[in-house]
């Protein structure tokens, strides 16, 4: 882990739906939910700290020294299983926390699946500062309501039977999160195939079938392995929205 002493302008941010705050949807736009004032407190016990893609931030079951928010580059969550394969739990963002833990040990270990700019709070100095300000408090668990609610989401999405309601459910939550601050023509995807299938649950063979389904059927258009688009946004979203039967093939 390269470590140095700089701190990016204004400190820590993180960004979510404020789940008490009216009119705002669960699928609407996010906010920045610290003050200018929070995140130059959180900047003076913050170091910046930077990865390469696919290096390992930290493994589970270890001691956890620090909570980390992230600055610039792609994260993910993932717990390691008997046979090699990583189980991914999450894909973490700009503006995203991880590395809490529980009874004082991480609870999953984290990658680099790009390269990563990251602010590392240290635990105990976090804990004394969250002490001392009730405001910054809330808004750390509003964000950690925010993180509850993707993993819902990813529970839902694991829980479907059919590889294509799967994948769209997929494609739904990156669009969610990259547009949260504005709409974008396309969704982009930064993990790889494998990274992918060890989300959904899939085999990587089921994965890059069904994204061909997918464009085959008209839900999406493929530009490239890193960027689509819905072109159906009706079907796509009742897709999405399917939990009890597979997709059936349209009408050409």
């Amino acid at each position: 882990m390269a470590a140095g002493p700089k701190r990016g302008p204004g400190g820590p941010a993180i960004r979510a739906v404020d789940p008490w705050l009216p009119g705002i949807p669960s699928r609407g736009k996010s906010r920045q939910l610290l003050s200018d004032e929070e995140r130059a407190q959180l900047a003076k016990i913050a170091t910046t700290v930077r990865f390469k893609k696919g290096e390992k931030i930290y493994s589970d079951g270890v001691p956890a020294e620090a909570v980390f928010n992230i600055v610039s580059g792609i994260v993910k969550t993932y717990k390691p299983g008997a046979n090699g394969r990583e189980y991914v739990a999450a894909f973490l963002y700009p503006q995203d926390l991880f590395g809490l833990s529980e009874e004082g040990r991480y609870v999953n270990s984290a990658k680099a699946i790009t390269p990563v700019t990251a602010y590392a709070l240290p635990v105990a100095a976090l804990r004394r500062r969250l002490s001392k300000d009730a405001a910054l408090d809330f808004h750390l668990i509003a964000k950690l309501s925010h993180g509850l609610r993707e993993a819902q989401r990813h529970a839902l999405l694991l829980a479907q039977r059919h590889a294509l309601s799967k994948l769209a459910m997929f494609l739904q939550l990156l669009e969610h999160v990259q547009s949260a601050n504005g709409k974008l023509p396309e969704i982009y995807l930064p993990m790889d195939r494998s990274d992918i299938a060890d989300y959904v649950g899939m085999s990587l063979a089921a994965v890059s079938r069904g994204f061909r389904d997918l464009a085959a059927q008209r839900f999406i258009k493929i530009r490239d392995r890193r960027h689509m688009k819905v072109v159906d946004r009706k079907a796509f979203e009742k897709l999405a929205g399917e939990t009890g039967r597979p997709a059936r093939a349209r009408s050409q």
